[in-house]
């Protein structure tokens, strides 16, 4: 056998592994058809997803602020005012008496609410001792899904 023979079978055997292990441009193209299309399904609801999941974290937090409040209370034997504000819980108001035995909370991060606002906080409150909660995505009263309010009520 000659040379140019066995160049010539190995150059096959090259040729036919790149197509056995190559794609097409059609082929690609497809599959980023296929992927685009799952993408415009699930994006979709794994924003919805997140907005709820906000939504349950804000009334966590509310929940446990709320919790922290009735210690404060218990303690200083009143819910701080509405000028006090939520700030009560980590500073002593003035005039807070001797029982303040602060901070009730280690960081002020945690008065704000998933969307970045402070939450909402008003003593004597029209739902209860106080009322607590956040405008939702919105920061307008009322709304639905991922704008609704969540309270403390």
């Amino acid at each position: 056998m000659s040379e140019t023979d066995e160049d010539m079978r190995s150059c096959d055997r090259t040729e036919q592994r790149n197509r056995e292990h190559g794609m097409t441009l059609v082929e690609l193209l497809v599959v980023l058809l296929i992927l685009s299309m799952i993408a415009a399904f699930a994006v979709p609801q794994a924003v919805k997803y997140l907005g709820g999941a906000r939504s349950d974290a804000a009334a966590v937090q509310i929940d446990r602020l709320g919790s922290i409040l009735d210690l404060y209370a218990l303690e200083v034997g009143r819910y701080p005012t509405t000028d006090e504000g939520l700030q009560a819980l980590v500073e002593a108001p003035q005039g807070a008496s001797e029982r303040w035995n602060g901070p009730y909370l280690r960081k002020a991060d945690a008065l704000t609410d998933p969307w970045g606002r402070p939450y909402e906080y008003r003593a004597p409150g029209e739902h209860g001792p106080f009322d607590l909660y956040s405008l939702g995505a919105d920061g307008a009263e009322g709304g639905e899904g991922e704008n609704a309010d969540v309270t403390s009520w």
